[in-house]
């Protein structure tokens, strides 16, 4: 039986090592809270996702009355276990360590008991000035039924008695809108250097009576609800898939509800009328010591000046040479340009993008996107070129979670414009990485090619470590044609010399090349299987790798989020080591390299070895056909990696994962600090070295 690990621990493994980075002494203080917050905010996806459909498949198994109900119920009470020590450790480092560390720094975040008279007097008028006036109480009793909760809303519950008479509590809805800044900085004569900060909620809870004259507050507590954010749309029945997502999305905040969070001493009444409402079990509820919403503790970091509290400055380096953009196209003739973001800046892709919209030779683009930003530099060049009458392809996803709205927003710009835009095949998102310019060059036309495994998006390049090639490779760029031709008319799938494409032959492929590595080794041949990856999750690319393994194959992997394959458990996994990387940096670049009889075959991809890519997705993977470019791959994309002993975590035969820590005399490594050192021009912080 092949030895795996529940996924959805899987991924809280990942946030404790996101956690732990709030732990390590040679991180700043403002960046500790930075991971507190992507904690915070990747737990809410986690809920909103993964439980939402683990919940929708537990009522289904017990609609059946199917027997795996009872494993899959008590698998959801070890996740909601393991997820609340993740959240009460979350709280411990928030008061215990971080806003302490802060306070010595002269940041102050200030809680309602500790405000100064003077900062009292600040808090009434600010209170009453801009925040009572939106506020709308709304006290529960026929005539007015509880109000309706969106999807991590924040609220207030409140306890009220009269001061008058003696009888029974009643209790209040607050709403706090989301207009409202969730930050307010104390303005003091006396701050002595210090900056004093507040919290939206901590203001309103100091001035709750305010907002019931006549009566007596007797408990309150900030509530927030997860609830269900997946869409749904039915796209063998619908006729338009834009509108159909737009009505979804407007549904959207008022899904199932999979999570409660309260405050740690909200009363047990208040707690089972909340739960009853929203139709919960206790093990779906949280109490938080602190605000129910840490993720909007990303403004605190934003406030603040302070460079000594975060990471050094850093500038990435250039593609070398620099080539000018009248010049772009003829050295791309010459030679294939490797990107390694964001040790490299991003800006070439955009340099070959903007040289192509205003190149007039250049006569079509056809671009994918899947998430871009609601600000893109990217897409005004696309919506430019359309302008100046060249013809413009975007393959955009509209179903790209949590960028829904957006991609429609771009939808309708590019469309206005002129562009022919296309949402891809029914029943598959389009996750592939893939930018083409056609340039008329004499009575032929040359095809110029930009394949990434990250997103055309400028401001997540400046933090995601991500490989692109910018190519004139004939080959690669007819197979990139043929995979844009059939997105757009529904040809039949073409058959590709080069890339790899889900669904149709990268799995099959990948598999194949697996298997080939295992008859190496059989065959007393040098076999090596080495990968990084976000995830590793599908079965039968677990299934391949335990058969390599059996068969005497080394196989590296690096995996930064969920790894279901537990390794080093006998014969199975015993030559499978699995390493996950945390750092300044968000290990995002997927690499596949097969040791192929001593001549490796190395691709980059835009897909992670999970179902959803290589099963229900259009995704690419490309060789990196020129030596020295490969060289790099394997070396600056893997090697660097596997000799990080700093932040790199180990995962055991447990399922636990341990952090590394250099042995004996041994020099520290850090792969994130070594490439940023070789490939950027700026500084970093290096005291874990």
């Amino acid at each position: 039986m092949m030895p795996v690990i529940n996924r959805e621990l899987s991924m809280l493994a990942f946030n404790e090592r996101v956690l732990a980075q709030c732990e390590l002494p040679w991180v700043p203080a403002l960046e500790r809270l930075r991971y507190l917050t992507i904690v915070s905010s990747n737990l809410d996806e986690f809920f909103e996702v993964r439980i939402a459909e683990q919940k929708d498949r537990l009522q289904e198994l017990q609609s059946s009355d199917s027997v795996e109900a009872a494993v899959l119920n008590n698998d959801l009470l070890e996740i909601a276990d393991r997820a609340r020590a993740l959240v009460v450790h979350k709280y411990q480092l928030l008061n215990t360590q971080i806003l302490p560390s802060l306070r010595d720094a002269g940041i102050d975040l200030v809680s309602g008991v500790d405000l100064t008279p003077e900062q009292r007097r600040w808090a009434r008028a600010t209170f009453a000035r801009e925040i009572a006036p939106v506020l709308t109480p709304i006290g529960l009793d026929p005539a007015h039924p509880f109000p309706s909760v969106a999807n991590k809303g924040l609220h207030f519950i409140v306890e009220l008695k009269s001061k008058r008479s003696v009888g029974k509590t009643s209790i209040a809805i607050v709403k706090v809108p989301r207009s409202l800044p969730r930050l307010f900085e104390i303005k003091s004569k006396t701050s002595n250097g210090r900056r004093s900060f507040i919290l939206l909620t901590t203001l309103i809870e100091t001035e709750l009576a305010r907002l019931f004259p006549g009566r007596e507050v007797v408990s309150d507590s900030q509530f927030r609800v997860t609830r269900d954010s997946d869409l749904w749309v039915d796209e063998q029945e619908m006729t338009n898939l834009r509108h159909a997502l737009a009505g979804e999305l407007r549904r959207r905040p008022y899904g199932r509800a999979v999570r409660l969070e309260i405050n740690a001493d909200c009363s047990e009444s208040v707690m089972t009328l909340l739960t009853q409402h929203f139709k919960l079990e206790p093990h779906e509820v949280y109490r938080v010591d602190g605000p129910v919403n840490l993720a909007r503790l990303a403004a605190l970091a934003e406030a603040t000046e302070h460079p000594e509290l975060r990471f050094a400055p850093f500038t990435p380096g250039p593609s070398l040479p620099e080539v000018t953009d009248d010049r772009l196209f003829a050295d791309l003739r010459q030679r294939d340009v490797l990107l390694h973001h964001p040790y490299q800046s991003f800006e070439p892709v955009v340099q070959f993008l903007r040289t192509a919209v205003a190149d007039p030779s250049v006569i079509a683009i056809k671009q994918t996107i899947y998430r871009t930003g609601s600000k893109s530099v990217l897409m005004d060049l696309l919506l430019e070129a359309v302008r100046l009458g060249k013809e413009v392809t975007v393959v955009l996803e509209l179903q790209a979670r949590f960028d829904e709205e957006t991609n429609i927003n771009w939808a309708d710009k590019l469309e206005q414009a002129g562009a022919q835009v296309v949402f891809g095949l029914v029943g598959l998102k389009t996750h592939a990485k893939m930018l083409m310019v056609l340039r008329k060059e004499g009575n032929a036309i040359r095809t110029y090619t930009h394949i990434g495994t990250g997103n055309y998006n400028p401001s997540t390049a400046r933090f995601y470590t991500d490989f692109g090639l910018l190519t004139a490779n004939a080959e690669i760029g007819k197979d990139v044609a043929a995979i844009f031709h059939h997105l757009t008319s529904l040809s039949q799938p073409p058959k590709l010399k080069h890339l790899w494409w889900a669904p149709h032959t990268m799995k099959l492929n990948l598999l194949a090349a697996i298997r080939a590595e295992a008859r190496a080794a059989k065959a007393g041949k040098p076999a090596l299987i080495m990968a990084k990856i976000n995830a590793l999750t599908d079965e039968a690319v677990m299934a391949a790798l335990c058969e390599a393994s059996q068969a005497g194959v080394r196989i590296e992997l690096i995996v930064r989020g969920a790894c279901c394959l537990r390794p080093d458990v006998d014969e199975s996994t015993k030559n499978i080591h699995v390493r996950s990387i945390v750092g300044r940096f968000l290990e995002h670049s997927r690499i596949y390299y097969f040791e192929n009889g001593g001549k490796p075959n190395v691709y980059i991809s835009s897909a992670d070895w999970m179902s959803r890519n290589l099963d229900r997705r259009v995704e690419v993977a490309t060789p990196i056909l020129d030596g020295p470019l490969r060289a790099r791959v394997i070396d600056e994309g893997l090697h660097v990696a596997l000799r990080d002993n700093s932040q790199a975590w180990r995962l055991e035969r447990s399922g636990a994962y341990r952090l590394l820590r250099p042995p004996g005399k041994q020099k520290p490594v850090v792969a994130q600090y070594q490439l940023a050192d070789k490939l950027g021009l700026g500084a970093h912080n290096s005291e874990a070295a």
